[in-house]
């Protein structure tokens, strides 16, 4: 698999934890951020479908 195959972070370089240990930015735990270079593609796939969770959330809740 060549890097262009592997699923892309979704960071957005705004960088900072909040009160949940969730990042503002890109809506990954502290774990998943720390994790995402280890992860297969499954993984991380699995990563962003609870990223668009939490940002939907956030929307809903400002």
């Amino acid at each position: 698999m060549s890097v262009s195959d592997k699923v892309r972070s979704p960071c957005v370089s705004i960088c900072a934890l909040d009160e949940d240990d969730v990042c503002v930015g890109c809506h990954r735990s502290g774990d998943e951020i720390t994790r995402w270079t280890r992860m297969d593609n499954e993984e991380r796939r699995e990563v962003l479908r609870k990223v668009a969770e939490r940002e939907k959330k956030s929307l809903i809740h400002g």
